[in-house]
């Protein structure tokens, strides 16, 4: 299976995470950076226009032999799966009609959840707004692996595989490491998100349904996009845990390469991180910063250095009122 990992443990640390105390040195700068908060306006019409490109491909599909449709699904409707993903990352933080719109938000979060095929708009919101008030926690962060993941795919051929159904443990963990009972708003989700599977089951085929589904796990797993899941917040760095990514991918990914803005300035919606990194220049210019999420995936898989290991813990200190 290759290589064998030199880690032996995640990278235990006594520090609180880095972003609030650096949003507040910032903010005593540059306290201009606040204009930037709230939503953007043409957010909901790229969004709107990904699903429905994805509602074309479903009459066009069912013509395609398997292989082919494989192929379109990994190289296209894959990445606009990806790319809606990320959208429902933004909708998470409010940032599709602004914080005294909830329930505009989470509707919102329903439409561009149908292509994706499963649902995650809700459950995504209730653990990622913990992921970053709590980052690195040992029982809240479920970004964090699990110790079984890092135990059983220390190796070059493991970490590969591991790479391979990232999907499953992205989606999974959570339920095993931290699980929450369903909310009347996740339950609406899986309804709305069973039904339309079930419409596009019955006017265009297994196909099509396949099309939408393959797109959402290819795209996750071995795919240029999912470079940015290694990259945000594995150890490439040591002492370093947050990592953006300036690349052109970040175009089709509502700039959630700009990661260390990101968990700065959440409020900030991805078209205006790059104007907090233009103003706030010298804070973010000599941070360990990634070029190409291709690489990364390579480097994760080829590096005894990285793995699931290289990851910064810190010890559970209860929940925050």
């Amino acid at each position: 299976m290759g290589a064998h990992v030199s880690r032996d443990d995640f990278e235990w640390v006594l520090t609180e995470e880095p972003h609030a105390s650096r949003r507040k040195i910032i903010l005593e700068k540059y306290p201009e950076i606040k204009k930037l908060y709230g939503y953007d306006p043409n957010f909901k019409w790229v969004v709107t226009a990904m699903v429905l490109t994805q509602f074309f491909m479903l009459k066009i599909v069912p013509q395609m032999s398997w292989s082919v449709l494989t192929l379109v699904a990994y190289c296209f409707g894959g990445v606009i799966n990806h790319s809606l993903m990320l959208a429902i990352h933004e909708i998470a933080h409010s940032l599709a009609f602004g914080h005294n719109r909830p329930l505009h938000n989470k509707l919102f979060g329903f439409f561009a959840n149908l292509p994706i095929g499963i649902p995650i708009s809700i459950s995504f919101k209730k653990y990622h707004l913990e992921h970053h008030r709590y980052q690195g926690d040992e029982k809240i962060d479920v970004d964090l692996p699990t110790l079984l993941e890092a135990k059983l795919f220390c190796t070059t051929g493991g970490k590969l595989v591991w790479l391979f159904f990232q999907p499953f443990f992205y989606s999974l963990r959570p339920l095993v490491v931290r699980p929450k009972p369903m909310t009347p708003m996740e339950a609406t989700n899986l309804i709305i998100q069973l039904t339309f599977d079930a419409i596009v089951l019955k006017l265009f085929g297994w196909k099509a349904l396949a099309y939408l589904l393959i797109g959402s796990v290819l795209s996750m797993g071995i795919h240029p996009v999912a470079g940015h899941f290694i990259s945000e917040h594995y150890m490439f760095r040591k002492g370093f845990e947050t990592y953006s990514y300036y690349g052109p991918l970040n175009w089709i990914t509502f700039n959630v390469g700009y990661h260390n803005e990101h968990h700065d300035f959440p409020a900030v919606p991805g078209s205006r991180l790059p104007e907090v990194k233009r103003i706030a220049s010298e804070f973010y210019d000599d941070l360990p910063q990634h070029n190409s999420w291709s690489s990364v995936l390579w480097d994760f898989v080829m590096d005894p250095e990285i793995g699931p290991y290289a990851r910064i813990k810190r010890k559970h200190m209860g929940l925050s009122s």
